[in-house]
């Protein structure tokens, strides 16, 4: 008994069965673009379009930084300024257009600013680190501000003097450090110890914080 031959057709020289894998494939190419292609090309489109919601929270200068092309940054404010949520939906359809034009490294650049807003670089987070140790260190050591000084001769000493005594005098000690320990709650801070840090974090150059 013969075999029914199996439906099918020859490429370069391979026969290739209808219903295959490969018949698929080869099928969806002369489609246009394949079915898994079509389905990257949604994803990548979603990806930027929800980039471009994000960079509307952006601050001036990382946004500034990017170097958009001047039509996409015009849209972006324009998407900022509006307040009705159908204008900002369809404004929002406008900048998801120029977001799938745009550059890859431009692209690259946009994510790594939104990551800076939301983590801050790790320069500014060790120089806030430091001004951190610098403030608890000249409270608790008297010879840490000769150090500081030989480090930092222009801060004004008197005013530098005046704030650590003053937080010294500020910050709870016996029965009362104790007593919030107790309760779970920080150690109340007084205006000078504020103060203080931020005195020391101009100096180190640092960013916002505390």
């Amino acid at each position: 008994m013969s075999r029914k031959p199996k439906k099918g057709y020859f490429v370069k020289g391979h026969f290739v069965a209808e219903g295959s894998e490969l018949d698929l494939q080869l099928k969806a190419e002369l489609k246009g673009t394949p079915d898994a292609s079509r389905t990257d090309l949604k994803r990548e489109s979603d990806e930027l379009q929800d980039l471009g919601k994000e960079l509307l929270t952006l601050r001036a200068d990382l946004f500034d930084g990017i170097g958009l092309p001047e039509k996409l940054a015009e849209a972006i404010a324009e998407a900022r300024r509006i307040t009705n949520f159908e204008g900002k939906r369809r404004q929002m359809q406008y900048v998801g257009k120029l977001m799938r034009k745009l550059e890859p490294e431009l692209v690259d650049a946009a994510r790594q600013a939104l990551e800076v807003q939301r983590t801050g670089s790790a320069a500014d987070k060790l120089a806030l680190h430091l001004a951190e140790q610098w403030r608890d260190r000249l409270i608790a050591d008297d010879g840490a501000l000769a150090d500081w000084m030989d480090a930092h001769p222009g801060t004004d000493t008197q005013q530098l003097r005046a704030l650590v005594r003053q937080a010294r005098k500020d910050a709870p000690e016996g029965k009362a450090a104790n007593v919030q320990a107790s309760q779970g709650l920080a150690p109340r801070k007084g205006r000078a110890y504020r103060e203080l840090f931020q005195l020391v974090r101009a100096a180190l150059g640092a960013g916002d914080g505390e």
